[in-house]
């Protein structure tokens, strides 16, 4: 067989395959340890980058009936998928969006005094949710804007929230603090359903849970809580294909600039996944800012066994040192694994200097897409 026929049965050069079984798996998790609240789920930015239409309604299928989004335009996309589901819009409502919230049956969360008026002013006694900032000066009305909106007269909000910006830090001060600030407010609104834990809150505690918990990164994988084993099941798996494997000799370089030099005879697995793609050039084996910090780069894998990227990471192409594997392990048309059960996305993202939803929601549109059960 010649090497090149392993490259007629696809045109992609990346693949991407979702189990969409682990993600399911990872919101039962976390609607688990909600406890009385029920368990939402973050699916803005594409579902972190893993697909919404098919990550959305598989959620659905096990329970899930709330749905965060960032704006109307995510909203109107998934709502033929979700006919009977809460979708909040999370950037809440303006005047050129606000007939396509009203449209498809959209809950805008009001962020802001003039969003609050124009909703009351426009809206009649449509449902919307009230976001109170409570320390991450973000999105989302002071605590004093949010009793005077309580006080005054109008349709009151369906759901009050706000927003951690330290949960993945559990001993962080801010946690605390915001948990009392939120907790302060809640009077102000008697028998409104509330909302304060994403991801990393839930794990705080009870005090967090309230009426509805919202997690994302959790769900596709990503570490909610730094520095604490990842319970989470690994959603995305990420590969490339090797497109040659080059033989080169101690002494000369690798990729753009120079910036590795080789220190003995090597082989090199060139394969078709680069910056265009999201694999960061942050994460290059040399010659990028990042490595005085982060000294080691991004890694691939093949058959269970990580091989580093040497040199720059270009737009389209990234070179792996396959030196160590035996000389029949790899050869073009293989895939190499980018993210998965042998590089973990948060090691990944350490790698390239980012975080992990950073690396799942750059993931490119050239990924030729696999969905599992």
């Amino acid at each position: 067989m010649s090497p090149l026929s392993h490259l007629a049965n696809s045109a992609a050069t990346v693949r991407l395959t979702v189990d969409l079984g682990a993600l399911a798996a990872n919101w039962r998790y976390m609607r688990d340890l909600s406890g009385t609240a029920r368990c939402g789920a973050a699916v803005k930015a594409n579902a972190y980058g893993t697909g919404a239409d098919h990550a959305a309604p598989r959620l659905a299928r096990e329970g899930c009936r709330d749905f965060f989004i960032a704006d109307a335009h995510e909203g109107a996309r998934l709502r033929p998928l979700l006919p009977d589901a809460r979708i909040y819009v999370l950037n809440g409502v303006f005047d050129d969006s606000f007939a396509q919230i009203l449209a498809h049956d959209l809950i805008p969360i009001i962020n802001s005094p003039d969003q609050a008026a124009f909703w009351r002013e426009n809206a009649g006694t449509r449902p919307y949710a009230l976001h109170v900032d409570t320390g991450m000066n973000r999105l989302g009305l002071t605590p004093e804007q949010a009793v005077a909106h309580a006080e005054a007269r109008g349709p009151q909000p369906a759901l009050l929230m706000s927003h951690f910006a330290c949960a993945d830090e559990p001993d962080h001060p801010l946690n605390a603090r915001q948990i009392e600030v939120f907790s302060a407010l809640r009077p102000a609104f008697p028998g409104i359903e509330a909302s304060l834990a994403n991801s990393g809150g839930i794990f705080l505690g009870a005090n967090t849970h309230h009426d509805l918990t919202r997690p994302g990164i959790a769900l596709y994988g990503g570490e909610p809580v730094s520095g604490v084993a990842n319970r989470m099941r690994p959603v995305v798996t990420a590969e490339t294909r090797v497109l040659v494997v080059r033989h080169a000799k101690a002494g000369e370089s690798v990729s753009y600039g120079g910036a590795h030099t080789l220190t003995r005879d090597s082989r090199i697995a060139v394969c078709g996944v680069g910056y265009a793609d999201g694999f960061h050039r942050s994460g290059s084996g040399a010659g990028v800012p990042l490595r005085s910090a982060v000294p080691q780069g991004a890694f691939g894998a093949i058959n269970g066994v990580q091989v580093p990227v040497i040199g720059k990471v270009t737009m389209d192409l990234t070179m792996f040192d396959v030196t160590d594997l035996p000389e029949d392990a790899v050869k073009p048309g293989d895939w190499l694994e980018l993210l998965g059960a042998t590089v973990p996305l948060e090691q990944a993202a350490e790698a390239a200097g980012t975080i992990s939803y950073e690396m799942l929601t750059s993931l490119g549109r050239r990924y030729d897409r696999h969905y599992t059960a």
